[in-house]
């Protein structure tokens, strides 16, 4: 008896690890809907810290199950306009979200300045809702997302919304009318393709999209990891 308990007593940690991965109820989105491309920006340098940021430790999106299901039903959608999405960012660690927080109160550090924040000083980028001290990503059930057209060869180019990702201005709300009416056109479909299946625009960021109906579920600090 002993003998055949001992080999399955073994094999318990490797499969703890494994099933350790992800956090509970999370899934990677690459194996729900490997058509959405990543594009994320917080585990690189493109983004307004100018250096990785911290709990990025992959490339990789990961989401609460439902949410990525649903992002799967917008990138559906998009499909029959012959757009495909793009995603920035999805689970945000909650030691990234203080990372953010402390770049922000650091106001030597200036590198990124130019691209995504040159009319705001950081002290304001707090007042002015682009900086939180707690964040729905960390949730797993929000997403920033921008989509890209794609030929019948297979080909993208981008589309135009009118400013680019994580710029800290006016002209990144979603409803400013200051932008070229194709770029707010590109908007409002991206704004009703997500609404249409649960998710809410925040209406600072035309990129950013929260699952509604997981409100409720908790903030996490688990790295992101391969």
């Amino acid at each position: 008896m002993k003998a055949i308990v001992a080999p399955f007593a073994f094999l318990i940690p490797s499969c703890t690890a494994l099933a350790g991965d992800l956090p509970p109820g999370f899934v990677r989105l690459a194996d729900i809907a490997p058509g959405i491309r990543q594009d994320i920006r917080y585990a690189g340098s493109h983004n307004f810290t100018g250096r990785p940021v911290k709990g990025y430790e992959s490339s990789e999106c990961w989401l609460r199950r439902e949410a990525a299901l649903g992002l799967a039903k917008v990138e559906e959608d998009l499909e029959r306009r012959q757009w495909r999405l793009v995603v920035y960012d999805c689970y945000r660690p909650k030691r990234a979200v203080a990372d953010f927080v402390a770049w922000a109160q650091d106001v030597k550090d200036q590198v990124a300045r130019r691209e995504f924040y040159p009319g705001i000083a950081k002290k304001d980028l707090f007042t002015q809702g682009y900086i939180a001290h707690a964040s729905s990503h960390s949730k797993g059930i929000a997403v920033d997302a921008g989509a890209e057209q794609v030929d019948g060869a297979g080909q993208a180019k981008p589309l135009d919304f009118g400013s680019g990702f994580d710029l800290f201005a006016p002209r990144s709300w979603t409803a400013n009318k200051a932008i070229p009416p194709e770029a707010a056109a590109n908007r409002a479909a991206l704004v009703a393709a997500f609404a249409a299946h649960g998710f809410a625009n925040y209406a600072r960021e035309w990129w950013h999209y929260s699952f509604t109906s997981s409100a409720g579920a908790p903030a996490l600090d688990v790295p992101i990891r391969e």
